[in-house]
């Protein structure tokens, strides 16, 4: 796990990125950004009162004097922040909505993001996933030819990367969705230096059985071949013939996968989610994430269990993105 993180700190060393972290006074998130500010990795930017914050990371012996902090009631281009939020929202919000939701930390970080004053967003220590995936949908939004984003899961047991993905936002993908999380996991599993291939996995492995499932399924595997020709996937797939030679040699022979696909899509949340905490359980895998992938800008969500840890973890994920 410290080589994989080794690695994104060396990507995002010399980039001097800038991560907004709209709880600026958790002491995780504080503990966090002072260590990525001391080591030099990016500037964190926490909002809050700047006081309030000051003291928070006194009480706790953590030194932010190197992060930026900004405080929504005190933020010199506010009034630009609003004019540029009601425009975004194209009608869903007045100006008088915009002052008041502006100065909710999530929406004032994404707002940041939006307007180039920050690369990415880190929240969901104290938050729900809605309140930190709302704002971005709202402002940020999602990619050209992509309508949902999702998320990822990088599984990791010493040097095995595996990606799992959706295991966190869209309950019931349809085709479509499908073929969007496999275009974007591929890109997801890029910045992970694994060679992205593909397994579109099912209960069915190439027509063994038949069923609207399987069909989505396949369908899903020919428009994400249309959206994106260069992709190593192929589909609908059981696990055990996505990743063990002997099995694809018997029940796929004529696949361009041969047993040793990385990134697998699963036909369903509740699929994926149960998947990933199996092979995080029994397996002893590291289930890093969820990435979101698919918005115009990155934004992640962490767990309201979070350490500090992965709070620095995920702030050089967003980075890495960025």
């Amino acid at each position: 796990m410290s080589t994989l993180f080794d690695q994104l700190k060396d990507k995002v060393a010399t980039e001097n990125k800038s991560i907004v972290f709209p709880e600026g006074l958790d002491e995780r998130i504080l503990t966090a950004a002072s260590q990525l500010s001391a080591a030099g990795i990016l500037t964190p930017i926490l909002i809050g009162e700047k006081a309030s914050i000051k003291q928070k990371a006194g009480e706790i012996a953590v030194d932010v004097s190197s992060c930026k902090i900004l405080d929504p009631k005190e933020f010199a281009e506010f009034d630009l922040m609003v004019e540029t939020f009601v425009e975004r929202r194209k009608g869903k919000a007045t100006e008088e909505d915009a002052r008041k939701m502006l100065l909710d930390g999530n929406y004032f970080g994404t707002m940041l993001v939006y307007m180039n004053q920050a690369d990415g967003l880190v929240s969901g220590a104290t938050h729900s996933t809605a309140d930190t995936v709302r704002p971005a949908l709202q402002i940020i939004k999602t990619k050209e030819g992509i309508k949902k984003t999702s998320g990822v899961f990088v599984m990791v047991r010493d040097d095995e990367k595996y990606v799992f993905a959706d295991c966190a936002i869209n309950m019931a993908p349809e085709a479509q969705d499908l073929a969007e999380i496999a275009v974007e996991s591929a890109v997801t599993a890029d910045l992970f230096d694994v060679d992205p291939r593909i397994a579109m996995l099912s209960f069915s492995t190439k027509g063994s059985a038949k069923s609207e499932e399987t069909e989505k399924v396949t369908e899903a595997l020919q428009i994400a071949k249309e959206k994106n020709p260069s992709l190593v996937i192929d589909g609908e797939f059981q696990f055990d013939a996505a990743i063990v030679p002997s099995v694809a040699e018997k029940k796929a022979p004529d696949s361009v996968l041969n047993g040793d696909a990385n990134t697998f899509i699963f036909p369903s949340l509740e699929a994926g989610n149960i998947g990933y905490k199996i092979a995080q359980r029994l397996g002893g895998f590291e289930a890093v994430g969820p990435v979101l992938q698919g918005l115009n800008k990155p934004v992640n969500d962490l767990s309201r269990g979070c350490s500090a840890d992965d709070v620095f973890k995920l702030a050089l994920i967003t980075a890495a993105q960025a």
